[in-house]
């Protein structure tokens, strides 16, 4: 990945979003995750949104009606949507149709782990559907590529 010219920071920050279990990354089956904690991924995507001139929200829930809220604040808020929505990937409609609703800001869905190549459950992502992009199996450095897109698409 390159690095953007730095330019100053003049808009709305992107919403990054984690969802649960994320507050455990680095502690939490390091084997699959990775030995980063969620203060090691809020640095690295300040840092990556810093050199597009653009800043972040970073925010974790454990509780899925929490995220929709996040979401929609967004609405106003935000200019663009991160999020590893982790367990709720697999199983939120309410997640997909809370995104759904962000009337065409960017959204792009992260994974740390490769999801299809792991059990089957996972395969399947009720976001994808609703994602501008999706990241996996590119550890913690994903939500760097996430940055990067969002802020490809809004130019």
């Amino acid at each position: 990945m390159t690095s953007a010219p730095h330019i100053p920071t003049t808009s709305a920050p992107i919403l990054v979003l984690n969802g649960p279990n994320l507050n455990l990354l680095g502690v939490r089956e390091p084997h699959i995750y990775g030995h980063d904690r969620l203060s090691d991924v809020e640095a690295l995507c300040v840092k990556t949104a810093s050199g597009y001139g653009r800043t972040v929200d970073f925010r974790q829930s454990n509780h899925e009606g929490v995220l929709i809220d996040w979401i929609q604040e967004a609405r106003e808020a935000h200019v663009g949507v991160v999020i590893n929505p982790a367990g709720y990937s697999h199983t939120s409609v309410a997640l997909h149709d809370a995104l759904a609703a962000l009337d065409g800001k960017p959204v792009v869905e992260v994974h740390i782990s490769n999801i299809h190549k792991r059990e089957p459950f996972r395969h399947h992502s009720y976001v994808s559907s609703v994602a501008d992009g999706v990241i996996a199996g590119c550890g913690v450095q994903g939500y760097a590529f996430a940055i990067a897109r969002v802020c490809a698409l809004l130019g």
